[in-house]
């Protein structure tokens, strides 16, 4: 049967199956949000709708849980409706079946689609056929259905969503959804398919010359595509090495590369190119960041030539050709002859990957597990290698060869920068283990947004910035060990499962994932702003209360050095009389009438007790008469009660009773200490006794006011990010407490001081976390430039 197709015609063609491959490719790109975009209109439309959609509202959910699925699923259905058009015998030993009962109403609701569209796209898919029709001639194939056609599209949705047990009110909102977002990608793609056929040599006449040079004019961009597009690949099992570095100035990818189907003079490729690049675009430059491009550059330069892949590796396609350097063995990677068929042993030609075949590809891998970036972020240096496997990876289920492909110096910078940026947020910020999977999700999202515009390196309400600043806000110092840090952590991570199901290229996911984290960071910061000011209160009353002992034992010591007393007057100052002058100079102040009566009340028994040592009974009777309720209250203020307080001093005066009681000078018992107190040991060994203060870090914390940020590093070198929440009015002592509101220290200025001088303390100027992580980029690459 394959001898009955004439072969007239097919050598000014190109290689039909690459032509294929490049539809294939140009339709997930168009398609491939699909139906995870659905729902987001549907819930929208739901809500409107009010308390009456609420089951349809709870269907929405479940299918949002699993969006990501649903996602790869109808990808893998065009590819597959690809694969048939390719080999219609796929379809040949399958068996026809009853429709489910479930997914009778959605397939009601996709043929009344499907003849609307077959409709309204009559002349178009008429056009197409005729094309791929000359298509499977030239692949010596019978002629099978379209395989973007609206039927096969409306199948394909019901295969990614029919086993999710839709209700019919529900079914007709996906539909009505997937009619209003379908007809605009239908209208681009259809005479793009177009051109790309014509300009591949494949129905020339089948398309109005009108249209397709309005197409040309208005929707073709100059880009490289199908020559530099290799063919299908073997999917056999085998390493896959980094994606290449750019490759400058590679020769026009042709015959010499010594696979896939020959190239013909006589085809023109530009066009072709073109036409197969349609809505690629490009790289939105932004000016700010030239100079943090040129030192990205720089150090990938110098990373490579001192044999340091941290940032990059040097590719595989770069090294053949060059002395010493043999090229692999035919067969490579599945592909027979693939290199050895080169002239000379030539070098292979590489090819840029455009920027949304570079989006495809993270879009395809961005809702697989992020356990590999997890662990890179362990490691200084390992996020943009890891990511530059991850890449090649997808490139090579993709179709495209990790050797043949590379990555433009706009991509290099974009893989690098975000490299960087989420390496340096866990450097400067301490985000604990839970957080890591957080971020790692996160990091291929992120990705697409860098390739696509490098404003959000640069635009302080980049929706994507302004979510990373809440997330790391909301991970900061949260070890969940409070129902509040564990909702936290929770929402957080949902955010970021979110983005990652629902992302593509609408920024508005980041504008309401942040409204979302948003809301519940707002009802955190209250109570933070609560737990910040109680630990103020309690720093206030702790430096009150040391302020007092200290005052309270300079009276005690000049008493207890003047007069040898007995053990009961001795005890009585040293421990109640003590406990009575702080809780006086506490409630009353040093200079209450309360606080002298109670310093006279002390002199008064030492004067009682050298009355005693004088067998002065009398005096001794009478002076311990007026000091029955002086000593009753002070007794009192230790917590005893009357008849406590009536034993003490029936103490006292026993222990007078006898005028040969012995009787010596008493030592000033150790200053009483607060375990607080004691934290600036932890930071600084040995004080600041030793240590003499840097006047400029000195003016520079005298500056810091209330509210103000800075970084430090404990002992361990973990970075904590901290607030000056409160200065004491008594000692100017700084109060420094983490995102939860929580105490880390409390500190004079001198000793914090001491901490910048050993660069263990930095100051944040208003920044946040986002401006945070971007200067510490740029000082680590400025450090390493400037060190080369």
């Amino acid at each position: 049967m394959i001898g009955q197709f004439p072969d007239e015609g097919i050598e000014a063609r190109m290689d039909p199956a690459r032509v294929l491959e490049a539809l294939k490719r140009l339709a997930v790109e168009r398609l491939g949000t699909f139906p995870t975009v659905l729902y987001v209109g549907a819930e929208r439309e739901l809500k409107e709708a009010g308390p009456d959609a609420y089951h349809e509202l709870a269907g929405v959910n479940v299918l949002r849980a699993r969006s990501a699925s649903d996602t790869m699923t109808f990808r893998q259905q065009i590819a597959q409706a690809f694969e048939e058009f390719r080999n219609p015998f796929i379809r040949a030993g399958l068996t026809l079946g009853l429709i489910d009962e479930e997914e009778i109403d959605l397939h009601l609701q996709a043929q009344a689609l499907t003849e609307i569209l077959d409709k309204r796209y009559e002349t178009q898919l008429q056009a197409l056929r005729t094309q791929m029709e000359e298509l499977t001639l030239a692949m010596r194939v019978p002629a099978g259905p379209n395989p973007i056609s609206p039927s096969k599209l409306c199948t394909m949705l019901i295969a990614s969503i029919g086993n999710a047990g839709i209700s019919e009110p529900l079914g007709r909102v996906l539909f009505r959804q997937f009619q209003q977002q379908l007809v605009p990608l239908l209208d681009s793609l259809y005479p793009n398919a177009g051109a790309v056929l014509n300009r591949a040599g494949y129905g020339l006449s089948a398309w109005a010359p009108a249209t397709l040079a309005k197409f040309e004019r208005e929707e073709a961009p100059a880009a490289a595509a199908l020559q530099e597009t290799p063919a299908p690949l073997s999917t056999d099992t085998a390493p896959v090495a980094p994606i290449a570095t750019h490759a400058p100035q590679a020769p026009a990818y042709g015959a010499s590369a010594g696979y896939g189907a020959p190239s013909h003079p006589q085809m023109p490729q530009a066009p072709l190119a073109r036409a197969l690049g349609d809505g690629l675009g490009g790289h939105r430059h932004s000016t700010e960041l030239e100079p943090l491009r040129e030192q990205l550059r720089l150090w990938r330069m110098e990373r490579q030539h001192g044999g340091v892949r941290t940032l990059t590796q040097a590719p595989v396609g770069l090294q053949y050709g060059m002395p010493g350097v043999a090229p692999p063995s035919a067969g490579a990677f599945g592909v027979p002859g693939a290199i050895g068929g080169s002239a000379m042993g030539a070098a292979p030609v590489l090819r840029e990957f455009q920027p949304r075949e570079l989006a495809s590809i993270a879009s395809v891998l961005q809702a697989e597990p992020p356990d590999i970036f997890a662990r890179a972020l362990g490691v200084n240096g390992k996020l943009s290698d890891a990511i530059r496997g991850y890449l090649a990876e997808g490139a090579r289920r993709m179709g495209l060869h990790p050797e043949y492909t590379a990555l433009s110096p706009d991509d290099e910078d974009a893989v690098d920068m975000v490299a960087l940026l989420f390496e340096s947020l866990f450097r400067t910020h301490a985000l604990q283990e839970r957080a890591r999977r957080v971020y790692a999700r996160l990091v291929l999202p992120y990705l697409k947004v860098a390739i696509n515009d490098d404003s959000m390196f640069v635009e302080r309400e980049h929706p994507a910035r302004r979510l990373l600043d809440a997330l790391t806000e909301a991970c900061e110092d949260n070890n969940g060990a409070t129902p509040q840090e564990r909702e936290l952590l929770e929402r957080a991570s949902a955010v970021s499962q979110r983005i990652v199901a629902e992302f593509n290229e609408d920024l508005s996911v980041f504008e309401m994932a942040h409204a979302e984290m948003e809301e519940l960071l707002s009802q955190q910061r209250r109570r933070v702003e609560l737990q910040e000011q109680r630990a103020a209160k309690a720093s206030y009353g702790r430096e009150r209360l040391a302020q007092a002992r200290s005052r309270a034992d300079m009276v005690l010591q000049r008493r207890l050095a003047q007069t040898a007393l007995t053990q009961a007057v001795g005890d009585f100052l040293i421990t109640p009389w003590r406990h009575h002058l702080v809780q006086t100079l506490l409630r009353d102040g040093e200079d209450s009438v309360r606080f002298r009566e109670a310093i006279a009340m002390g002199d008064a028994l030492a004067q009682a007790d050298a009355l005693a040592a004088r067998a002065d009974g009398d005096a001794l009777v009478r002076q311990l008469l007026d000091l029955e309720v002086p000593l009753t209250e002070c007794l009192a203020s230790s917590g005893l009660d009357a008849t406590a307080a009536s034993h003490g001093l029936a103490g006292i005066v026993r222990g007078l009773a006898d005028p040969d009681a012995p009787r010596r000078v008493r030592a000033m018992p150790a200053p009483v200490r607060d375990e607080p107190e004691q934290e600036t040991r932890l930071w600084l060994a040995g004080g600041t006794d030793t240590v003499q203060a840097d006047p400029q870090w000195i003016a520079r914390i005298r500056r810091l006011e209330v509210g103000a940020w800075v970084r430090l590093s404990d002992a361990q070198g973990e970075p904590i990010s901290a607030k000056v929440a409160w200065v004491s009015p008594l000692t100017s002592r700084l109060l420094l407490v983490n995102r939860r509101g929580m105490r880390v220290l409390a500190a004079s200025i001198e000793e914090l001081a001491v901490l910048g001088a050993e660069g263990r303390l930095t100051l944040a100027t208003g920044q946040s976390p986002f401006e945070a992580a971007m200067e510490q980029l740029q000082q680590q690459l400025r450090s390493v430039v400037g060190a080369n």
